[in-house]
C-alpha cells in the first residue's frame, strides 16, 4: 500500500497539520479531515510513515461512530470525500478522508480509563490514584476498575504534551452542564465500546473522544474515536494481571523508543525522533492491521 506523509491537496484551502491529520475547508460549513500515514509518539511526530496506517485510522472511526450513533449525534456528512477534490487527487483522500461538519471544538479530551495502565499506573503507585481520583488500595498494573472513570485532559499543540486536569478544572473551562454532560456521554461511549470489544476478544483499557457544538450549541462528538492511536488495545486471550498487556496500539512503537539511544543517550522525547528501522515501522503497520482485522466479519 502506498504511503502518504503529508496530502497537497490544491483544489481546498489547508486548515491545520496535525500530528496525524490534514484538515481543509469545504465551503464555511465542512471540513475534509484526511487521515495521514504520520505516526507520533511522546507527542513527537516520527519522520517516516506507516503504510496503511491512515486507511485504517478512518475504516475503524468510521465503523465506531456507526456502532454507537444511537448514543451521541457525530459529526459526518455522510458525503463522499471525492465530491470536493479534484479528480487527480482523489487518490489523497479514497477511504482515508472524512467530510464532517465543521463544530466549535471543545478544549478538553474526554478521556476514559476502564483499567488501571500507562501513566495512570505510575500515579496510582506514587499516590493511590489516577488522575487525582482517589482509588482502593491493592490493585495492580492493569488492574480493571471497578467503574470506569472520567479523566479529562486539555489539548496540546504538536509538539507538546496533553496535561491532566480535575474535573472541577472542567467544570471551570466549560459550564457544570456541559461537563457533567460530556463525562456521563463518554462513559456510555466507553461502556458500549468496551462490551462490542469484548465480543471481538478485545479489551479496550481506555480511550479519549472529543466534542464540538454545532450551529444550534448542540453537542457532537467529532475527530477520530476509538482508533489505536486514540485508544489502549488489549488482547483478551492473552491479558494476565500484574504485567503491561501486549497492545494492538502504539505503545510497541513506544517501547522501542524508549529503548533506543541518540548518540551514546537514551532519547530525550524532543524532536527530530531516531530514525525507524524497516522493521519497526513494519511491525508497528502489523499492529494496526491486526487490531482492524479482528473487527471484521468472519
Amino acid at each position: 500500500m502506498q504511503s502518504l506523509f503529508s496530502s497537497s491537496i490544491t483544489s481546498l484551502p489547508l486548515l491545520a497539520q496535525g500530528k496525524v491529520r490534514d484538515n481543509y475547508a469545504v465551503g464555511e460549513d465542512k471540513i475534509l479531515m484526511v487521515a495521514t500515514d504520520r505516526i507520533s509518539a511522546f507527542d513527537v511526530v516520527m519522520g517516516e510513515p506507516i503504510p496503511g496506517k491512515g486507511v485504517l485510522l478512518t475504516q475503524m472511526a468510521l465503523f465506531w461512530f456507526d456502532k454507537l450513533s444511537d448514543l451521541c449525534p457525530n459529526h459526518l456528512t455522510h458525503e463522499a470525500p471525492e465530491s470536493v477534490v479534484h479528480v487527480e487527487e482523489y487518490d489523497q483522500v479514497s477511504q482515508r478522508s472524512m467530510l464532517v461538519q465543521r463544530l466549535k471544538p471543545l478544549p478538553i479530551e474526554a478521556v476514559v480509563r476502564g483499567y488501571l495502565a500507562g501513566s495512570a499506573w505510575s500515579e496510582y503507585q506514587a499516590q493511590q490514584s489516577a488522575c487525582g481520583i482517589a482509588l482502593p488500595k491493592g490493585l495492580q498494573n492493569a488492574s480493571e476498575l471497578e467503574q470506569p472513570i472520567f479523566t479529562p485532559a486539555t489539548k496540546a499543540a504538536v509538539g507538546e504534551h496533553d496535561e491532566n486536569i480535575s474535573f472541577e478544572q472542567t467544570v471551570a473551562l466549560m459550564g457544570s452542564s456541559l461537563a457533567h454532560q460530556i463525562r456521563e456521554l463518554s462513559l456510555a461511549l466507553y461502556s458500549k465500546a468496551r462490551s462490542i470489544a469484548l465480543e471481538k476478544g478485545i479489551i479496550i483499557a481506555d480511550t479519549k473522544f472529543e466534542f464540538g457544538l454545532n450551529a444550534k450549541n448542540e453537542l457532537v462528538l467529532m475527530d477520530e474515536i476509538l482508533t489505536p492511536d486514540s485508544s489502549r488495545y488489549w488482547p483478551l486471550d492473552t491479558y494476565e494481571l500484574g504485567t503491561n498487556p501486549p497492545s494492538y496500539d502504539k505503545q510497541y512503537l513506544r517501547d522501542w523508543l524508549e529503548s533506543t539511544q541518540v548518540l551514546g543517550a537514551p532519547w530525550n522525547k524532543k524532536a527530530p525522533a531516531p530514525e525507524l528501522p524497516k522493521e519497526v515501522i513494519e511491525q508497528t503497520a502489523q499492529k494496526y492491521h491486526d487490531v482492524w482485522a479482528l473487527f471484521q466479519p468472519h
